[in-house]
């Protein structure tokens, strides 16, 4: 750590501080708040940001400028790559692959009307391709694969591939038809 890295930033009067896990690396321009907590053996790519009331697991990698908003739950076991978009309120379980620019969304109407903000839930073993989205309050099933691109606005069942814009839930071809070791 170093002079431009922020552990505990205090976002509130009665914040606490940060609870991090043993044999955690943060690099430079990495901003966590107060109020997070995080398992051991923790990583961060620089420049990554992790707001208020995030809970994460052991063994999880937070790519370069990647954003964690706050109020969020993510698993152990999980990559979150390079420049990824996470929302408040969103889940992720474990063992879960999320691509370079993918972005989760949890606001159905930006700014034209007032709703409650829901991220999605990514189950476990789920992997998200390079620069997809999904949409608010969207469930991506266990072991799914969503393609590169993608844009997700329903449900993805467990098991299953989303591919195209808006994406299409498809069979898992067999050579995807593992888990997630990360």
């Amino acid at each position: 750590m170093n002079e431009l890295t922020t552990i505990g930033y205090s976002y509130a009067e009665d914040s606490a501080a940060p609870v991090i896990g043993a044999n955690a690396t943060v690099r430079s321009g990495t901003i966590i708040y107060d109020d997070v907590v995080i398992g051991d053996r923790f990583s961060t790519g620089h420049y990554a940001l992790v707001r208020e009331r995030t809970e994460i697991g052991d063994d999880v990698l937070v790519g370069t400028r990647t954003v964690i908003d706050g109020e969020t739950t993510i698993g152990s076991s999980v990559s979150l790559q390079t420049g990824g978009y996470v929302p408040s309120g969103t889940a992720v379980g474990d063992n879960v692959f999320v691509g370079p620019h993918a972005v989760l969304t949890n606001d159905p109407y930006p700014i034209r009307r007032e709703t409650e903000l829901t991220g999605p839930t990514l189950e476990d073993h789920v992997s998200i391709g390079a620069a997809a989205t999904v949409l608010p309050d969207v469930t991506v099933g266990t072991g799914s694969f969503v393609a590169a691109g993608a844009v997700v606005v329903d449900d993805v069942p467990p098991d299953t591939l989303a591919t195209g814009v808006p994406a299409e839930n498809r069979s898992l071809p067999e050579s995807l038809r593992t888990r997630n070791d990360i």
